[in-house]
């Protein structure tokens, strides 16, 4: 079946919680960009972009110039059932912008499945069926981190992330206290967005090694591979890479022995959708490294496509997409189930979302 048409429009979907994060300050509000793709038969699939800001830079403005529909012409025409040859050809039109490929890759997907009449994980080959997910604490004061994990935990969450790097008496302090406000059973993780030097990192794993941390991600900056390649082994296996991985070809350098970590947090927007994400998905479960699937800020749309795919990966350990949670409005409704902190799929063709009435501000 063919695509017959590509729209592609953006969306300001807010936040309810504003944050901040050691890597890039305070953030108050969220866009993604939505993609549907149609096709001769009447199907359509969706897809959204959230820019990282990294990849050479893929700032919102960059991702909207580049998925104009007058530049995705190219598309009309091919046929959904060649998605393999599609995606090598959108890799190299795309190549320096990967959420905006991500936005047609999970388009391209959705369609196909519902093309095949059955969920896209069943497409993929499911493993998984339910996974709890954390939900995210930002960098904020001592009070306001423990009362916003009150809420959490009250609403069923069974693992809470926060965020760190800025302080390490501070970092050190926020993590002792909310292990007595969590207990014992629920996961405590922390970010810290390259926030640390090597001294200070090994301080911080030492001070908490009894708190029973699930694993500390990004300790350094991205390109600071070696580093992690330098600590202890022990060390090493409870670091998640992060920033550090976009591509197949960052993955392989992190796995290449001895493995600068032991948990590959894989985001759909910085590797360009499902495909590539699976690629990834593959060099982990070769390597003996675990998966935790990650977000950013986004809709519905793309947390569901990253849950399918979690969902088809043996590897995969750990969710963390909790990026639509905070969004103060989305534009489709259905893709996934939140209960008591599991996160399940919808038994629907596709990614099972569908969309809301909105405005849409044509790009």
């Amino acid at each position: 079946m063919k695509i017959a048409a590509i729209k592609t429009w953006t969306e300001e979907l807010g936040l309810l919680r504003p944050y901040v994060i050691a890597s890039s300050g305070r953030v108050d509000s969220v866009s993604n960009i939505i993609v549907e793709i149609s096709l001769e038969n009447g199907i359509s699939g969706l897809g959204s972009a959230a820019p990282t800001g990294k990849g050479e830079d893929e700032t919102h403005q960059r991702c909207q110039d580049v998925l104009q529909p007058d530049s995705l012409q190219w598309l009309i025409g091919k046929s959904i059932d060649t998605l393999d040859a599609i995606i090598i050809e959108l890799e190299q039109t795309l190549a320096n912008t990967p959420a905006a490929r991500a936005g047609i890759d999970i388009a391209l997907h959705d369609a196909l499945a519902k093309c095949r009449q059955q969920p896209l994980v069943e497409l993929l080959g499911q493993y998984h069926r339910r996974l709890p997910t954390s939900v995210t604490i930002g960098i904020k004061s001592l009070e306001e981190s423990l009362e916003e994990a009150r809420e959490h935990i009250a609403t069923g969450f069974k693992s809470l992330k926060l965020k760190i790097g800025l302080s390490l008496e501070k970092d050190i302090e926020i993590v002792t206290k909310m292990r007595e406000v969590a207990g014992q059973d629920v996961g405590l993780r922390v970010d810290a967005n390259q926030g640390y030097e090597r001294e200070d990192f090994i301080r911080f794993f030492d001070r908490t090694s009894a708190l029973k941390l699930e694993f500390i991600e990004q300790p350094f900056k991205a390109d600071q591979i070696d580093k992690m390649r330098s600590l202890d082994e022990g060390i090493r296996r409870h670091i998640v890479a992060d920033e550090s991985l976009f591509t197949e070809q960052d993955a392989k350098a992190l796995a290449a022995s001895p493995s600068a970590c032991g948990i590959f947090n894989i985001k759909l927007m910085k590797s360009g959708g499902i495909h590539s994400a699976l690629r990834i998905a593959r060099v982990a479960r070769s390597a003996g490294i675990a998966l935790m699937w990650g977000c950013m800020d986004e809709s519905i749309i793309s947390i569901t496509a990253a849950l399918h795919a979690a969902f088809a990966c043996p590897s995969t350990k750990y969710l963390d997409l909790d990026g639509s949670f905070d969004l103060a409005r989305d534009v489709v409704e259905g893709g996934f189930v939140l209960e008591d902190g599991y996160m399940s799929i919808v038994d629907k063709p596709g990614i099972g979302v569908e969309l809301r009435h909105s405005n849409k501000t044509r790009l």
